[in-house]
């Protein structure tokens, strides 16, 4: 379980995100929505302990954050950040193996065990990649990338992934496999996910959860039907909204109406 109590991040006197409290049991799925410059992406840092928080604290399975080393972090904890830009010219399959680095036992070149090779195996199957395994992370398309970071976050095994924006560069098929995949993941392996979007369709179909922020400050937290409501998301973005259900899902639907109001 991760748990947040009341989160204050500052750069100098600048408060970045303001008394957030949060709390994300394991198979949940949490969605983080908000305008640009709402804190989403300080928030997450702060969650993998890249960020040392102004007040409040971070619990990761009981013990604070501040308690645990970098290497045990990232055993608990993988991210995909939004400013990773890998265009290395390595082999995809050795870009993935480099999230297993955490549980090597030494420093050495071919450090890797049959366990590790398995596991990226798996993952690889996973996000479709298998069939790039040995093409150069710096000759793939940025959604093709984009695959390759989530691969490389599962498979560190982490029972927590932070996500910011993993869907970005992606066409809409994909978008919805790989937030297929992690609510996958999540339903079977009991493994928690926080994740940054903009697709408020997206988060309402695949998320437990939802946080509005807005200048680095929580608007509303709770289920999809609770947060995804015309009066908050006008709120928060002020722009008009139409909010209706799904007709296969029942989920919240968000679609803008702004085009109503254009002059003929």
């Amino acid at each position: 379980m991760i748990q947040v109590e009341q989160l204050t991040i500052a750069y100098g006197e600048r408060t970045a995100v303001a008394d957030v409290s949060l709390q994300l049991s394991a198979g949940e799925i949490l969605a983080i929505i908000g305008p640009n410059g709402a804190g989403k992406s300080t928030l997450l840092r702060a969650l993998n302990g890249g960020l040392r928080p102004a007040s409040g604290r971070i619990l990761l399975a009981g013990t604070s954050l501040s308690g645990y080393s970098r290497r045990a972090i990232s055993k608990r904890i993988s991210v995909v950040a939004q400013e990773a830009d890998p265009r290395f010219p390595v082999t995809v399959l050795e870009f993935v193996l480099g999230g297993r680095y955490a549980w090597a036992t030494t420093a050495a070149w071919g450090w890797e065990t049959e366990r590790d090779l398995r596991v990226v195996e798996e993952v690889l199957a996973e996000t479709e990649l298998t069939s790039l395994e040995s093409r150069l992370m710096n000759e793939l398309s940025g959604g093709e990338r984009q695959r390759c970071l989530l691969a490389r976050a599962l498979a560190t095994d982490a029972p927590f992934l932070l996500l910011d924006e993993p869907t970005a560069n992606m066409d809409l098929a994909h978008q919805e496999r790989i937030l297929a995949l992690v609510r996958s993941r999540c339903d079977r392996r009991g493994t928690a996910a926080i994740v940054i979007t903009h697709d408020m369709n997206l988060a309402a179909h695949f998320a437990d959860q939802v946080l509005l922020m807005k200048e680095g400050k929580m608007v509303a937290i709770g289920k999809p039907e609770e947060v995804l409501t015309i009066d908050l998301l006008r709120q928060v973005f002020e722009v008009e909204v139409l909010v209706d259900a799904h007709p296969v899902t029942g989920v919240p639907r968000v679609t803008s109406v702004h085009n109503v109001y254009r002059q003929n």
